[in-house]
């Protein structure tokens, strides 16, 4: 009897999801922003490249 209700224990403890922890959420929030930072320092280079081309010409 003992091993029966260990049995059935240990299966439903193995059936149940853990909850998935929120780590990763900080990073990707964090990635994001980088993103957008590059994006804009990537805007401004291309417009000051254009002004200097502009003014050489």
């Amino acid at each position: 009897m003992k091993y029966i209700l260990l049995t059935v224990t240990l299966l439903f403890t193995a059936c149940d999801k853990p909850a998935t922890p929120k780590i990763a959420a900080p990073q990707r929030e964090a990635l994001d922003a980088a993103k957008g930072i590059d994006q804009a320092v990537q805007q401004n280079t291309e417009e000051t490249k254009q002004r200097v081309e502009d003014a050489e010409k």
